[in-house]
């Protein structure tokens, strides 16, 4: 099984950090964003990962190299100025996933999940990992009922940016800049998407405030 690691976002909403660093590799406990991915991934027994960039993707290409250190192998997705969105990015990725369901990892959260819980195919063409819905997304994204994910009632769940896609997903999808949000939503209204809920620790690292709460919470758990 592969896994795609999302890193092509600009993230404005991290600036000034993020005008001289992309937002993967900046650090939390101590080492990048991404190596964190990375090392989850290894542990659940998938080596073989792709990730896209665009905002200074070559620190990230140098960062990482070719996956060795890591236990993996790394294959990258270069997208041009401005990046290509969520749904995009994994299209144009496509070829280097190839045709069996893949992982799909936001670079920009931390989460304790343990990835060898994910279905190795969806029961659909989608399984997401919803979590409790964040002070800052308080609507929340979607519903779970018994195991599958519908659209979004009172109170609701958030996606978590963990899941399972099957390839099928983007069929006559075209190659250039979409967004992913489109294509769950319809996929949901389908009923073609299993989901589950994590209650564990996870966070949207999208904000300098929200990078130093989950710094200081780690620091915290490691005393």
């Amino acid at each position: 099984m592969k896994a795609m690691i999302l890193a092509a976002g600009r993230g404005e909403r991290m600036r000034p950090l993020t005008d001289t660093v992309p937002k993967p590799l900046l650090p939390v406990a101590g080492q990048p964003l991404i190596t964190h991915h990375l090392a989850a991934l290894a542990d659940a027994g998938i080596t073989e990962v792709v990730i896209n960039h665009a905002h200074l993707g070559e620190q990230i290409e140098a960062a990482l190299g070719d996956g060795r250190r890591f236990g993996i192998t790394i294959r990258y997705s270069p997208e041009p100025t401005g990046a290509l969105e969520t749904g995009g990015g994994i299209f144009q990725a496509l070829p280097l996933l190839g045709t069996a369901p893949f992982v799909v990892v936001n670079g920009d959260v931390w989460c304790d999940y343990p990835l060898a819980r994910l279905p190795r195919r969806p029961d659909g063409l989608i399984h997401l990992v919803l979590v409790p819905n964040p002070v800052h997304h308080p609507e929340g994204d979607f519903s779970l009922v018994a195991g599958r994910v519908r659209p979004r009632a009172d109170g609701g769940l958030t996606y978590s940016g963990l899941g399972v896609f099957d390839p099928a997903l983007f069929a006559g999808c075209r190659p250039g800049r979409f967004p992913l949000g489109p294509l769950l939503q319809k996929a949901v209204a389908d009923g073609r998407v299993s989901g589950e809920q994590w209650s564990g620790r996870w966070v949207d690292v999208g904000t300098p405030d929200r990078l130093q709460a989950l710094e200081q919470a780690l620091g915290r758990a490691a005393d």
